[in-house]
């Protein structure tokens, strides 16, 4: 009997080894069977840090996934790329003409429409990704000027300087003005001639510009000191500047693990105007605020989160 009672003691405790061992690889195999975060990254611009953060944000409101804000990549769109293609990341706000010149070596074109949609089947042939959802804004070369000089000559495209140019300074940074889509094809596009040049450090010439040390600069179209220091921007209505409207690249490959991601990422179809991209960087570069509370605020004020 004493025989029988620890035989009997033997195999209940091999049952309850046998359930544990069981149970242990049903959590492993649970834990295997979620999903890893999605891996967001961005170029070093404060620009788009704030758009990881706003992706980021979007992703997390609007489905269960997590998700992981890979710190900024420098090298930027070359560097981005690769890892890309290594499926080191899985999505990254870009710009059309970036990925239209610099990754695809494509010539330059000023059909936007067409640009856009070539630009993604291209995309989607060579590397299997895709642009989803352009945010609304672009930023891209541009030319600025003072309020009170557009207020005066009655400036608000770039074509409204030829009447006017042979009374104006025109201030750039040294490679502007040797760069053959600069200085000299604005001038020969819009028939532009200057009174003046004046060569200016990169980092300092929105000062310049206030200063009156010139009174037309180039620019970016969202820099923050156009918003620091009210300054208006020129429509480059000519349509001499290459498109570069901001999206979202995407791996396919997320897309279909991921199956609610995609409509979340066409939610930023349209949702940025260059006014407010201006703005939060101004928040970012001049008001140092975090990333995190300018998204989650701009978010809010859409009705995103």
């Amino acid at each position: 009997m004493k025989h029988n009672h620890k035989k009997l003691i033997s195999i209940l405790l091999l049952c309850c080894f046998a359930v544990t061992a069981l149970a242990g690889c049903g959590g492993e195999q649970a834990a295997d069977n979620e999903l890893p975060p999605i891996r967001i990254a961005s170029k070093t611009m404060p620009e788009q840090m704030i758009l990881q953060e706003i992706l980021a944000q979007l992703i997390e409101a609007k489905t269960d996934y997590t998700v992981e804000r890979v710190e900024p990549i420098a090298g930027g769109t070359s560097n981005i790329q690769v890892a890309m293609e290594n499926d080191e990341l899985d999505l990254y706000p870009e710009y059309t003409g970036t990925g239209w010149l610099t990754v695809l070596k494509n010539e330059e074109t000023q059909d936007t429409d067409y640009m856009f949609e070539e630009l993604n089947k291209q995309y989607n042939e060579k590397y299997n990704m895709s642009w989803m959802g352009l945010y609304g804004f672009e930023n891209t070369y541009t030319l600025a000027v003072r309020a009170e000089t557009a207020e005066q000559y009655n400036l608000t495209k770039i074509s409204d300087l030829a009447a006017v140019s042979d009374q104006l300074v025109f201030g750039a940074n040294f490679d502007y003005f040797e760069r053959e889509d600069g200085y000299a094809k604005v001038c020969a596009t819009y028939g532009l001639n200057f009174k003046d040049t004046a060569e200016v450090d990169m980092g300092l010439k929105y000062q310049t510009l206030v200063e009156k040390q010139c009174d037309v600069l180039n620019a970016y179209t969202t820099d923050s000191q156009i918003a620091e220091f009210g300054l208006v921007i020129l429509e480059d209505d000519l349509k001499l500047f290459t498109d570069y409207r901001c999206s979202t690249v995407v791996r396919n490959e997320v897309l279909e693990t991921y199956p609610e991601l995609r409509d979340v990422l066409m939610l930023m179809e349209g949702l940025i105007s260059n006014e407010e991209m201006t703005q939060m960087n101004y928040e970012l570069n001049s008001n140092h605020r975090l990333e995190s509370e300018i998204a989650a605020e701009f978010l809010q004020a859409k009705g995103m989160i």
